[in-house]
């Protein structure tokens, strides 16, 4: 009786690895019937027969595995306006102009060439055609894949011919691919969605596989290098076929792939330098790609007209029409980086009115200097023509824009109301930190008020609480949509109170006495789900935050027990809450932040230099809060962290320390005596405690805190 089998179950009876066999089949040394649907048909004589087969083959031995496929690399494949042969070009005037450059941002990426080449920075990636984001999410994504996983998948799909019409065999057949194409294309793409929803596959490699797609369709489609049109009649004489992608697996962990339109992303992002290279003219890339659109986003919509185009009206770019200049000046008024590098020729009235530039060197100019200083340098390079125009002399030009304002940063408010936190006395300490840090090390993080809104290259943030770190990790590496997504549904599934949503008269409270009396009992519940949680996942750690936001006074607590012991407290996931949220987020993933768990003590610190800067906030010994209970910080604490900044002094590397000297009667005898003992290397700094001005000078040092920054330098 036959049986059939799905491409695992097969290879597990035959005792071989995937692209063993899927070698076999293409070079014709096995034979392997199918169903319409592709599984395998065998019965147990000819599944019998064939293991003896291969057995004598490989004389009972399984072979190394035979590359049964090619490799692809970033740079292969057709696209208008790609800049990888004027990489050097880019790189040399950005290594010569642009100092300290840790994170780069490239919002109109196309190809993502030139993302790549800043490949060992903190990339941000954006494009408004999902197609080329899928493809930047393979090339440049933080998520590990299995490079084995990868190749077998490649070269099954290369082995097989599907005889079922779908999506694109039904609408493209003979068009800009033959009959055959096109139903492995849609059987290809269809599989690799399976393969995801089934969780088969991960989001990295899911991109990894569209992406390979997409460039083993733009290798044989019958057009002149886009997608307006096909070549009628034409001869179908190549067949499609996978690469391998050859993506790395060591990429920054804080990179990340937008889909958007550039102008709202950059009110949410920070780098330290922006690439922009903007369409130039009324070429639309949505209708000379939209092929390749419709196969990479997969919503397999109807499809119009002779070239065979879905609707593309929210994918049309104002770059390519008489609002370009508009749309170029609000971009730039929005960014914040150090440096701007503006890629544009000078197309200005040489060829056709399609392929003229859109924006003139009198606006270019006129809008970039106002943001910063501007510099100029050319390079010769070839324009697209489509046959109709002679273009002689064409340059393409790197505007290189020094940012006025790029120092400045917009302080924003963590998440979590932690105690201590300094977002208050931001004003009074951050003029205090030198103007030249590398590396910031928030020492003591906490809720990452200080971390967050220092301007510097890279930071870490540390604290022994590792809930901190999975919280902040859990902020930074899910997308913002689907977290807030994930906290809204926790709010409606436990009945608590939204009052963005619905006010206080709803729940029979006003915002005087708060909204425990409502969310008592739900809390409750909420907390014990918590508690009973065993899989630390997202959903654990939005879970926490959700638990922090309803808590009496939005803090952290769990006792010995390990469980979250907090009682609701008054306030809920309001406006001003999520827009807090919101903000972190976006700065989270704009720039070079990392999270470390460790004892003070333990931190490695080996690669620390002149140019990082650490900072010190910890418990204050004299004062009570949630993190000094169940035997927290004490003087032994105290006396070893004020001898570990000492050794930091002696390594030449520059700190400043948080702590009061004095608190309600209370002195902080181990702390004075340190700081007399060291006057002639440390500084201390007096802050105003009551945070409502930037008056340092403390008149009654006898009842008043003396809230201090000491620092070395």
């Amino acid at each position: 009786m036959d049986r059939t089998f799905t491409s695992s179950e097969i290879l597990k009876e035959l005792n071989l690895s995937r692209s063993t066999f899927y070698y076999l089949l293409k070079n014709n040394l096995i034979e392997v019937p199918t169903t319409e649907t592709g599984r395998y048909i065998w019965d147990e004589v000819t599944l019998s027969s064939l293991k003896e087969t291969i057995a004598s083959m490989f004389q009972t031995k399984e072979p190394e595995p035979v590359p049964a496929y090619k490799t692809t690399a970033i740079n292969n494949r057709r696209y208008l306006g790609n800049k990888y042969k004027l990489l050097s070009f880019i790189k040399e005037t950005v290594e010569n102009e642009c100092s300290e450059i840790t994170t780069v941002a490239d919002i109109f990426a196309g190809t993502g060439s030139v993302a790549s080449a800043f490949i060992d920075k903190k990339l941000i990636t954006n494009d408004l055609l999902y197609f080329n984001h899928i493809c930047h999410v393979a090339w440049f994504g933080a998520e590990k894949y299995d490079e084995e996983k990868i190749k077998s998948l490649i070269c099954y799909y290369n082995a097989i011919a599907p005889q079922e019409d779908n999506y694109m065999s039904i609408n493209f057949a003979n068009t800009f691919f033959s009959l055959a194409d096109c139903r492995k294309i849609g059987f290809i793409r269809e599989d690799i969605e399976e393969n995801y929803s089934n969780g088969n596959i991960n989001a990295r490699e899911r991109a990894i596989l569209i992406t390979s797609l997409l460039y083993a369709m733009d290798k044989i489609a019958n057009t002149c290098g886009h997608y307006d049109a096909y070549i009628k009649n034409a001869q179908f004489d190549k067949s499609l076929e996978l690469s391998v992608p050859l993506a790395s697996n060591d990429n920054n962990e804080n990179n990340q792939c937008y889909n958007e339109d550039a102008n709202e992303l950059v009110k949410r992002i920070e780098a330290d330098l922006v690439y922009i290279d903007p369409p130039y003219n009324s070429r639309q890339y949505c209708d000379a790609y939209h092929l390749l659109e419709n196969v990479a986003r997969w919503e397999k919509p109807e499809v119009k007209g002779v070239a065979l185009k879905m609707d593309r009206t929210a994918l049309k770019s104002d770059y390519c029409t008489t609002s370009a200049t508009k749309a170029f000046e609000d971009l730039i008024s929005k960014i914040k980086a150090k440096y701007i590098v503006l890629s544009y020729n000078n197309m200005a009235e040489k060829g056709n009115d399609r392929s003229n530039a859109k924006i003139s060197d009198d606006d270019i100019m006129r809008i970039l200097s106002q943001k910063g200083r501007v510099k100029v340098f050319s390079e010769k390079h070839r324009a697209f023509s489509a046959g109709k125009s002679s273009i002689e002399d064409n340059e393409e030009r790197l505007f290189v824009c020094e940012c006025y304002d790029s120092k400045q940063k917009e302080l924003i408010q963590s998440p979590l109301n932690y105690t201590g936190g300094k977002f208050k006395l931001l004003p009074q300490i951050l003029p205090h930190f030198p103007q030249d840090i590398n590396c910031f090390i928030d020492l003591f993080s906490g809720g990452g008020n200080v971390g967050i809104n220092v301007p510097c290259n890279r930071v870490i943030f540390n604290d022994n609480n590792s809930l901190l770190k999975f919280v902040f990790g859990t902020f930074k590496n899910l997308d913002k949509q689907v977290t807030m997504e994930l906290i809204d549904n926790i709010i409606e599934k436990y009945g608590l109170s939204n009052t963005e949503k619905y006010g206080y008269e709803r729940y029979g409270c006003n915002s005087a006495d708060g909204l425990s009396s409502y969310n008592s009992e739900k809390f409750l519940k909420l907390r014990t789900a918590f508690n009973n949680c065993k899989v630390l996942d997202y959903n654990y750690y939005i879970t926490l935050y959700v638990l922090i936001v309803y808590a009496f006074n939005n803090q952290i607590r769990f006792n010995r027990k390990g469980e979250f012991n907090l009682p609701a407290g008054k306030r809920d996931f309001n406006k001003k809450m999520r827009e807090k949220l919101s903000s972190f987020i976006d700065r989270l993933k704009s720039g070079d932040y990392k999270f470390e768990c460790y004892d003070f003590r333990e931190l490695p610190n080996e690669e620390w230099d002149e140019k990082t800067f650490v900072y010190a906030d910890p418990p204050y010994l004299i004062t009570c809060a949630t993190y000094n209970e169940q035997d927290g910080w004490n003087e032994t604490l105290e006396k070893e962290l004020l001898t570990y900044l000492d050794k930091l002094n002696e390594r030449g590397i520059r700190f400043a320390l948080s702590n009061v000297l004095r608190s309600k009667g209370k002195e902080n005898s181990i702390l004075i005596d340190w700081v007399n003992r060291n006057r002639d290397k440390y500084r201390v700094i007096y802050l105003d405690y009551s945070y409502s001005n930037s008056n340092y000078q403390v008149k009654d040092k006898t009842s008043k805190t003396d809230e201090v920054l000491i620092v070395n330098y």
